[in-house]
Parts: structure tokens; C-alpha cells; sequence
């Protein structure tokens, strides 16, 4: 867990700081660039996108200087208290403070009954639950401090309209929505926790086991509203919100371009 990019005065800075979990590409990139480009000081996460990330904080430190930071980590860090202690510690080591910690590190793929197996259910759960939950509690104390918030990237698929065959990234975005609604209370009124569920924000990487071909990118638009695939700026935009609504706390915003209105559930 070596830090880099570490600027050389990480105190005395007034800018409010966010933390990116997976933020070195797709939605995570935009939430970092979007909220570097609103004045925040900016810690990205990585664990296999390390140069992505290097690459985004220098980016960012050469139009600001001493702006952002990467902190790679596996998400296993919150297995060891020790090691998670450690992790805590890099983050809080960057700039001294966190006043914003954005959950958006996830894996997603199938998991068809038939061959679910304990390592689909222990990485899923991993990544978009036991993680979110047990970083928010570490982090805890110095959002507190700071009157901070939580956000979490969760699904419109998490509540009520399941994906066909993903039935443990169901199960695990639905803990992660109950998380945030937990928290919410279990914070209050010191930390506000909030969540943005995408729709279909961002297609899968073209070379990726998820890569859909045009024909399926057809009938997905054919069921937006808005007749378009959204983008990741869209989703940073309502995290910045979310951010800043100093009276909002226990909401799960959809940014879906109406999707979730015409969505039965089962469809990817």
C-alpha cells in the first residue's frame, strides 16, 4: 500500500478532499476529474489500475499542484484490522483531512445458478458491501470531524428489478442500497451518507467478458426514455450534488434517463 504522488504540502490547504475508491478510470475517473475541477483535493483509489491512476494524479497535479494522490489497495485491506488501520492511514496521511468518501470500487459478472460458486460470493460481496461498510466505519471518526459525507455508485438493479442470472451482484448492490439507508441514521447528524444508482451510464469495455454487440446496445437504448446510453459526467455531476446538499441524507438518486420507469426486471 505505498502512497504516490504525495504532494509536498499536504496541510494548511482549506479545499475540502475526496476520496475515490476505484478511481483511476470510467465513472471513477469522471468523479475525480469532476470534483478536481470544483476545488477539491483528490485521493485516488486503485488496486490493479495503478498506472491509470498515476497517470490521472499527475494530470491533475500539473494543471493544480499538490492536488491529488493515488493510495493503491486490494479492498482485502478490511479483512485485517491491522492493515486496514494502515490503509486508514495512508488516506488520512495525503492531506490531513477527508471530508468526502465516494464508494465506487465494484466487480460485476454473472454468477448463473448452476455454477455459483464461494469465490464469486466472497468478491462480489467484497467489493460492493463488505468493503463499502467496513471503510465507512474506519473513516468514520475523521468524516465526523470534518461534518463530511459518504456517497456510494449503487444499481437501479439493486432494488426490486434484479439482472437475469447475477443473482450475487444483486444480493450485494441490495446490502450495499440497505448500507447507505443503515448509515444514514446510524451517522446522523454529523456524517451524510447518500448513494446515486446508474442505469446504463457506461457499456462495458469492448474487450471484456460484459462487451455487448450492437444489436444488444439497440434494444438497451430502445428501453431508456431518454433514447441514449448516459455518460459518466452525468453520474459525477449528481455525486458533486450530492456532496454540497448540506440537508439531504438517506437518498438514492437514479440517474438512469428514466430507465427504471419501463424496467420489469431480468434484463441486463
Amino acid at each position: 500500500m505505498n502512497q504516490t504522488s504525495k504532494p509536498s504540502q499536504p496541510i494548511n490547504n482549506p479545499a475540502p478532499v475526496m476520496l475515490v475508491t476505484g478511481g483511476a478510470k470510467r465513472i471513477g475517473a469522471a468523479i475525480v476529474r469532476a470534483a478536481h475541477d470544483q476545488g477539491y483535493r483528490v485521493i485516488v483509489h486503485c488496486h490493479h489500475s495503478k498506472q491509470e491512476a498515476i497517470a490521472l494524479a499527475d494530470a491533475l497535479n500539473n494543471a493544480r499542484p499538490d492536488s491529488a494522490v493515488v493510495v493503491p489497495a486490494d479492498l482485502t485491506v478490511v479483512d485485517n484490522s491491522e492493515v486496514l488501520h494502515e490503509f486508514t492511514q495512508n488516506i488520512m496521511q495525503a492531506f490531513g483531512q477527508l471530508d468526502v468518501l465516494v464508494h465506487n470500487a465494484s466487480r460485476f459478472y454473472p454468477s448463473p445458478l448452476g455454477s455459483i460458486n464461494h469465490a464469486q460470493w466472497d468478491e462480489l460481496f467484497l467489493t460492493n458491501a463488505k468493503a463499502p461498510l467496513l471503510i465507512s466505519q474506519a473513516l468514520y471518526p475523521y468524516l465526523r470531524s470534518q461534518r463530511g459525507c459518504i456517497i456510494s455508485l449503487l444499481d437501479i438493479h439493486a432494488h426490486n428489478k434484479p439482472f437475469k442470472n447475477y443473482a450475487i451482484y444483486n444480493m450485494a448492490k441490495a446490502a450495499h442500497r440497505m448500507m447507505v439507508q443503515s448509515l444514514a441514521l446510524d451517522m446522523a447528524p454529523d456524517v451524510r451518507v447518500n448513494g446515486v444508482a446508474p442505469g446504463v451510464n457506461i457499456l462495458p469495455e469492448t474487450d471484456s467478458d460484459q462487451a455487448l454487440d450492437p444489436q444488444q446496445q439497440k434494444s438497451i437504448i430502445d428501453t431508456i426514455p431518454m433514447q441514449r446510453i448516459g455518460n459518466p459526467a452525468e453520474i459525477a455531476h449528481s455525486v458533486l450534488y450530492l456532496a454540497q446538499a448540506s440537508y439531504v441524507t438517506g437518498e438514492i438518486i437514479a440517474v438512469d434517463g428514466g430507465r427504471s420507469l419501463t424496467l420489469a426486471g431480468g434484463q441486463a
